[in-house]
């Protein structure tokens, strides 16, 4: 994020998800998957939330994981880690080459020691899309992917706030979701459903493919700088969608069916809006934060004034709150991206891939999670 998606917190996390953008007061009953968790700054020396040592025996699940799978990922993007620790735990990984499931273990238990961060949190997901894009508009491809303006620059402390630069050179809040489409198209990169360009935005990045066959990424570029507002609970409050059914997939089913006004109405309850550019799509995975792709299913957006790039963590999700959704999410993960919508020290966005499969998942991850931080066996007194 960034990915951003990248990233991001996006943060599939979350929302329409929760995930989403956004700093919530109360927990929102039915995401999407995360939007993009990409727009956060990363702070160089995020602090270190407190934690209670354990070992790996309390660990939910810890035995049953994929540690073949969890250390291939620990091993390709570890080299982020500023940590010295960190970083001298993962040239014995490099050294060692890829590992069965049995060396994988031991390899985790012989170098790290598991710490839970104290308190508990929200699970959510998210994924890179693949969408339907068109070169024109029609009647079914009517939403504009929108390049960065030209006036919209970004100031403030650590340039962090999109601004509006006027004709005669002072700054204003930049517009909000409703009147930059009002505005008109412009110069449109490409065209698409509206309902999936919306959700390309939360996301905050994907892959587009044109009827030729072309395929391009659709690669985060800047926002308007408004908050993210979930859509979930407002479709919930007006009975659009029932309680235990505001995963991604309904909510876009929702849009799909009633696209035009209507649909228009609720999307724009989001000021938020998300502008890209097109590169060739390379076949890999997004990049986080971090800086590396972001492996499926062992990546997370973390807060990163809280958590620092690289560090592994063990997840337990358990308990969600939307119909068919896997039960549990209890497996070793790697802090690779951040959201602004990913805060406090026990909150995580899951990246479960790309295409319509992980996107289905991903809306519907909205889970307690509990974080055990992995820290390294390194330095005196090991």
């Amino acid at each position: 994020m960034t990915s951003k998606f990248l990233r991001s917190g996006l943060i599939v996390a979350a929302l329409l998800t929760l995930a989403a953008c956004a700093t919530r007061t109360a927990p929102e009953p039915g995401p999407l998957p995360s939007p993009s968790p990409a727009p956060a700054p990363v702070p160089a020396q995020p602090e270190t939330p407190p934690a209670r040592a354990e070992s790996f025996a309390e660990l939910p699940g810890w035995a049953e994981d994929d540690h073949a799978a969890a250390f291939e990922a620990f091993r390709t993007t570890c080299g982020v880690a500023r940590d010295p620790a960190l970083s001298e735990v993962c040239r014995r990984a490099r050294a060692s080459g890829p590992l069965d499931r049995p060396r994988a273990r031991a390899f985790f238990e012989e170098n790290f020691r598991p710490e839970l961060v104290i308190g508990e949190g929200i699970l959510t997901a998210y994924f890179s899309p693949v969408y339907e894009a068109r070169d024109r508009p029609d009647a079914e491809f009517s939403a504009p992917v929108r390049p960065k303006p030209s006036d919209l620059v970004m100031s403030g402390p650590g340039g962090k706030d999109a601004m509006r630069r006027l004709p005669d050179g002072r700054l204003a809040p930049y517009a909000d979701r409703t009147e930059i489409e009002l505005a008109g198209a412009g110069a449109a990169l490409a065209w698409m459903r509206p309902e999936e360009h919306f959700f390309l935005q939360v996301q905050g990045s994907g892959v587009l493919v044109f009827p030729d066959g072309r395929r391009s990424k659709a690669v985060f570029a800047a926002t308007n700088g408004r908050p993210f507002a979930g859509i979930a609970n407002p479709m919930r409050e007006r009975g659009l969608l029932p309680a235990d059914n505001t995963s991604g997939e309904a909510i876009r089913a929702w849009l799909a069916a009633n696209r035009g006004p209507a649909a228009d109405e609720i999307m724009r309850i989001n000021p938020r809006y998300v502008f890209f550019t097109l590169a060739p799509d390379d076949g890999r995975h997004p990049a986080g934060a971090a800086g590396v792709p972001l492996p499926p299913g062992r990546a997370v957006a973390v807060d990163a004034g809280l958590h620092a790039l690289g560090q592994p963590f063990f997840i337990d999700g358990v308990a969600p709150i939307l119909s068919g959704a896997f039960p549990t999410y209890r497996r070793t993960v790697m802090a690779l991206d951040v959201g602004g919508a990913i805060k406090g020290p026990v909150r995580a966005d899951l990246y479960l891939g790309q295409g319509p499969q992980a996107g289905l998942e991903a809306g519907r991850v909205r889970h307690t999670l509990r974080m055990h931080r992995l820290v390294p066996k390194v330095g005196p007194g090991w």
